[in-house]
């Protein structure tokens, strides 16, 4: 018994740790007492194990390496967290997402399901300048849902889109778990973030694609806006007229600044654009001059400065500026300032963004630490290698083994939020993928769309959880109809997430069907064989000791002689003339030799 204890210690270790979990045990210190409890029972049963343990009492002395060394508190990568962290919390408080809720379902107001459209497009945009989840869902879930319950719309679909949009921070740069995936596997954050870009973008259209195809199966479940709710007016044509306009100036100033700013020129150009249009925007809103119409004006208003927050983000990330610690720094004072603008930063804002930040960041480090604990024993009894073996040997090669990991994820993330997938199983599969030829980049990508549904899906799914404790429990009275409005139930949240999991399970096949959206961030393909390689012109010359190739021949220039001081390889150095010695007599031979 005991050998077997001894020879099977891994896959033992590793049910023991979803026990724990399972049980409701806190993650930190689940791993970290199993990694004590076990590298306990290793060094014991150690003698009997055939030489599978490799543990003993002196390892222990790793763990403040490991603790203070560069995997925890000397980490560079994750003090990008707390930024971002700290950035979401104030733009939620801020009131954005409340403005661009408004002014966008003002825009796709008229059409059915524009309230639906309206929360996909602000849900992709506050994913692109919060990274946090339960800020998206939060915020849209106080300000989107009473209204779309107003006006007619379905309950479950109201819900499945709000939490569904919300995790959209999951994969969309600047994403947190973007950020622990590139710490496990070893990469780049501006690499991953390169890489989920597209795979966001496209799950954002997906899920408009469904709206459409919903408004016209069941136009009842997503009416238009009434008339007398569309406050802004119309105005649509000279919005589009008023972005033609930018674009024109934004591609004149690309041409201008082309011969002097090169590869810069057309986002500088961008930028130029963008800076004229909102600035007429304001002149026209409060002079009154009225070149745009209302909802032009609210609309460049409402989102030229979070598209400016983004740029100054993700712009100076991809651009090479700035790393993302730094750009989460810059975001933080950008959240900062948009804040203040609005007249909404006060102490307990700052106080409340403190708190979350320090609490998020926290539970961040401890889970951390507890994994370096548990992988110390785990990799002591061969743990990784056993990983390894079970994985690369499952029936298919490369897609068996990605078809596996996802479907062992996906039933996972039931139980376990992304944190806690993340530095738990993340570092076994990576080996593995690695092994088998995989990019890390576009494995950490697909693993990042597999671990949104770890939000979405029953019983555990905390977007779920956080939609629940904004949505109204109780019947309530409409502010502004006065109509009594029934209640979501929970059951209605945890159904009208299904279509969306199954949209993310969609989006797994696609990301592993389609490689190339995640693989651009390694930049545009080149072919060896095209490559031409000349090398400048070069004198030959002779092989050291032989007279010159031209010996006897014309100089090549012409006929022009040498230019002077130039040396002659083909004979010895000379260091300069010596000076004259007088000639010695010749001796007289016939006599005999003197020695006075």
């Amino acid at each position: 018994m005991i050998e077997f204890i001894a020879q099977n210690m891994a896959p033992i270790m590793f049910a023991s740790l979803i026990i724990f979990l399972l049980i409701g045990y806190p993650v930190a210190f689940s791993l970290a007492a199993n990694g004590l409890l076990f590298f306990f029972i290793g060094v014991l049963v150690s003698p009997y194990s055939g030489g599978s343990i490799n543990l003993a009492w002196p390892l222990l002395h790793a763990l403040p390496d490991n603790f203070y060394g560069t995997r925890v508190m000397s980490n560079d990568t994750l003090l990008a967290i707390p930024f971002f962290t700290f950035m979401g919390i104030v733009l939620e408080r801020s009131g954005m997402a409340e403005d661009l809720l408004d002014t966008i379902g003002q825009l796709f107001g008229p059409i059915r399901g524009g309230l639906a459209y309206a929360v996909i497009f602000v849900g992709a945009l506050l994913a692109a300048t919060t990274g946090v989840v339960a800020a998206s869902v939060i915020a849209m879930g106080l300000i989107s849902l009473p209204i779309m319950l107003r006006y007619g719309y379905d309950r479950r679909l109201a819900a499945g889109v709000i939490a569904a949009s919300g995790t959209l921070a999951q994969i969309i740069p600047p994403s947190l778990v973007l950020i622990v995936l590139a710490d496990q596997l070893g990469r780049s954050v501006g690499d991953m973030y390169a890489g989920a870009l597209i795979p966001g973008i496209v799950l954002t259209g997906i899920y408009m694609l469904y709206i459409l195809i919903m408004s016209i199966v069941r136009p009842n479940s997503m009416p238009a806006l009434p008339l007398e709710a569309r406050t802004l007016g119309h105005g649509v044509l000279s919005l589009i007229v008023a972005l033609l306009i930018a674009g024109a100036i934004s591609y004149g100033a690309y041409r201008y600044l082309a011969p002097t700013q090169g590869d810069n020129a057309d986002i500088l150009g961008f930028a130029v654009g963008v800076i004229v249009i909102y600035v007429a925007a304001i002149v026209d809103q409060r002079l009154r001059i009225n070149m745009m119409s209302k909802l032009a004006q609210q609309v460049v208003i409402v989102l030229i400065p979070p598209l400016a927050l983004i740029f100054l983000v993700l712009g100076t990330i991809f651009l090479g500026i700035a790393t993302p610690t730094e750009g989460g720094a810059m975001g933080s004072v950008g959240a900062l300032i948009m804040a203040a603008a609005k007249g909404r930063l006060t102490l307990d804002v700052v106080k409340q963004a403190l708190a979350s930040t320090t609490r998020l960041s926290s539970f961040v480090l401890f889970i951390l630490i507890g994994a370096r604990v548990f992988s110390l024993t785990f990799y002591g009894v061969n743990g990784h290698i056993w990983v390894e073996h079970l994985l690369t040997s499952l029936p298919g090669g490369e897609t068996g083994f990605l078809i596996g990991v996802n479907i062992l994820v996906f039933v996972l993330a039931f139980f376990l939020d992304f944190f806690e997938l993340a530095f738990i199983i993340v570092p076994l599969l990576a080996p593995a993928a690695d092994k088998l030829g995989i990019d890390l980049i576009w494995f950490g990508v697909l693993l990042g769309v597999n671990m949104q549904t770890s939000f979405m899906h029953p019983p555990f799914g905390f977007a779920l959880f956080y939609l629940r404790s904004v949505a109204a429990r109780v019947p309530y009275l409409d502010r502004i109809t006065g109509k009594q409005i029934a209640p979501v139930s929970t059951g209605q949240i945890y159904w009208g997430a299904v279509p969306f999991v199954c949209i993310q399970v969609i989006m797994i096949g696609l990301t592993i069907a389609f490689p190339q959206m995640v693989m651009r961030y390694k930049g545009v393909a080149v072919e060896p064989s095209t490559i031409d390689l000349k090398l400048p012109d070069m004198p030959s010359l002779s092989p050291l000791g032989t007279p010159p190739a031209n010996n006897g021949a014309a100089p090549a220039n012409g006929g022009a002689p040498a230019a002077p001081g130039t040396p002659d390889l083909s004979q010895p150095p000379s260091f300069g003339d010596a000076p004259a010695k007088p000639a010695a007599p010749a001796p007289d031979l016939s006599q005999p030799p003197k020695f006075n």
